[in-house]
């Protein structure tokens, strides 16, 4: 009954507000916006500890959550975002980047300074937080690729709103603790809050994080320092003519879903909070930390003049060996840490494009706003270059099946109308609040089949685990096994072995790592070996990975998170 008056009182104020802010779209066109005009920024960092007496030592942060106006092109009016940053003034799009010190604690109090309504319209008939007042935009961080405590895991129902005065069911501190134990390497924050991932992000409240490991790293000799170690943030975005961001009022299904969609694209492609930016460069090696922030869109990366990308690591962990490549494809919050040798360009300049359809893989082809990055503008001046690329970089344990203790299978559905319109999304045909099936022991590996009965290429995240893909394989008769599956939900009954008998999918070789993210191929079995444990030492977690409220797996395509492909992971001992 509540949460019937809640969306009365939601779908009222709809009514009010319609003819003002969302009747007319007003789009801006993309053809209107000349690209490379912007400097592309670097973002604002912030060290989570100090040195004292030449030793290192915590330093506990404060980061906000603002309301203000950010500039994303030069001939854009300015925005309203939700941007992170230690005060409105500094807060940025993306937020800034937080740098760790392994081994060293970061403590992190979030704040949501955020007002009471929405800057994009949201659905509260999709599984959503709603504050019991209806005032306040719920909010929480998760720190993605984070091998920590679930108290501090960003737990879509630890949400709370401004000031906390409200909070979810899950939530417990004010103050996040990360152990930074782990390897080194890219993380990224974001919001987490549950059914308002997808609009809390495309609002602007995402930033990067690096654990940074100078024994083990500095020895690499990798491109170091400001100038030649730059993160970059990628996603799209579509504007209204006065600025604002826009996002569709009504959904696919409106009489089931008032204003939610399958997926959300963009027209312009922003870089570090700019669209289509441009960066001079000297004739020498860069490293760029290549993250992509969008909700739904895969990019397909390569160099207009033929640049290759060297792969040094991929999500939060380094490659054992280099690997080359002519271009990357990287789901929404995958990480490509790559360097690039701009001495081998012969032109002075390189446009970083995209070649992904989207909705990946069989949707749209690229367009001329979709299809281009940012460019780099290459100085003439040959250089001595003192940045290398090693012929080994970090070696960690191999995937070993053997060790095993246990093989689930995961199941991907996706639920249309009989018009063949996505009504929402589950893993294996349970919604996110049906009892926890997934219960890894703690310190060990699991063997998990991934099947993915949909058309779409869903990037599978696994918090606190990271995972070996192992291979992939079509499925044969997909249409009779489809079938069997939705009507019992059960791949052994189902047969699975007489179906994952097709062609087999080459795994590339910058993904054969420890990765926390991976793109499960429509039509087929993914096998993949998850480890609930540290990945560089035998050392037992610090934590209680058992403690409430646990944690989640999910599809990182917003859209498909927020309605529900999203399922509790609860690690026991």
């Amino acid at each position: 009954m509540e949460r019937i008056l809640v969306f009365k009182i939601f779908c009222s104020a709809l009514l009010i507000v319609l003819p003002t802010t969302w009747a007319k779209d007003n789009l801006f066109s993309p053809s209107k916006l000349e690209k490379f005009v912007d400097e592309l920024p670097d973002m604002p960092k912030i060290q989570s500890f100090e040195v004292v007496n030449g030793v290192y030592k915590s330093k506990p942060l404060k980061i906000g959550m603002y309301k203000k106006q950010w500039k994303f092109h030069r001939d854009l009016p300015p925005t309203p975002v939700y941007a992170y940053g230690a005060s409105k003034r500094n807060a940025t799009i993306p937020g800034p980047t937080i740098e760790a010190i392994r081994g060293i604690d970061a403590f992190v109090k979030w704040q949501n300074h955020l007002p009471s309504n929405h800057i994009l319209p949201w659905d509260p008939t999709i599984p959503t937080a709603i504050p019991r007042a209806n005032k306040g935009i719920p909010t929480v961080v998760h720190l993605h690729g984070s091998i920590g405590e679930p108290e501090s895991d960003g737990h879509a129902q630890s949400w709370f709103t401004r000031g906390f005065q409200e909070v979810g069911p899950t939530w417990t501190k004010k103050e996040y603790h990360y152990y930074n134990l782990q390897h080194p390497g890219n993380l990224w924050y974001h919001d987490h809050a549950m059914g308002l991932t997808r609009v809390n992000l495309l609002a602007g409240l995402t930033g990067a994080y690096i654990i940074r490991d100078r024994e083990v790293e500095a020895p690499l000799r990798l491109p170091s320092g400001d100038e030649f170690d730059r993160t970059l943030m990628v996603f799209d975005r579509s504007f209204r003519t006065n600025g604002s961001i826009y996002m569709s009022f009504t959904g696919n299904n409106p009489s089931i879903h008032p204003q939610w969609q399958p997926e959300y694209f963009g027209d312009a492609i922003i870089v570090n909070g700019k669209a289509w930016p441009r960066l001079t460069v000297r004739r020498r090696k860069y490293r760029f930390r290549i993250i992509n922030a969008s909700n739904a869109r895969f990019f397909r990366f390569f160099f207009s003049n033929g640049l290759k990308f060297i792969h040094v690591a991929a999500d939060s962990a380094y490659l054992e060996k280099p690997v080359i490549t002519d271009e990357i494809l990287l789901a929404p919050s995958e990480i490509a840490d790559v360097v690039v040798d701009f001495s081998n360009s012969k032109s002075d300049s390189a446009i970083l494009g995209n070649q992904a359809a989207y909705p990946y893989p069989t949707g749209d082809p690229v367009n001329e706003a979709n299809d281009k990055v940012m460019k780099f503008i290459i100085k003439k001046k040959p250089e001595h270059d003192t940045w290398r690329v090693p012929k080994t970089l970090v070696k960690y344990p191999h995937a070993d099946l053997s060790c095993a203790s246990k093989t689930r299978y995961i199941a991907m559905y996706e639920y249309t109308t009989s018009d063949d319109e996505p009504t929402h999304l589950y893993i294996n045909g349970k919604s996110y609040d049906e009892p926890v099936t997934e219960t890894p022991k703690v310190g060990t590996s699991e063997i998990w089949n991934v099947i993915n009965l949909t058309d779409d290429n869903h990037p599978l995240h696994i918090h606190l685990g990271l995972f070996k893909v192992i291979d992939q394989t079509e499925l044969v008769k997909e249409e009779e096994f489809t079938a069997c599956m939705m009507k019992l939900n059960d791949a052994i009954k189902c047969k699975i072995d007489q179906y994952a008998r097709g062609k087999k999918i080459e795994v590339p070789a910058h993904e054969k790592g420890w990765k926390n993210v991976y793109k499960m191929t429509p039509g087929s079995v993914t096998m993949i070996l998850v480890r609930f444990a540290y990945i560089h030492s035998n050392e037992s977690y610090p934590f209680d990975a058992t403690a409430q409220p646990g944690f989640v797996y999910h599809c990182h395509i917003l859209d498909h998170e927020d309605n529900v492909m999203m399922r509790p992971l609860k690690l026991i001992k």
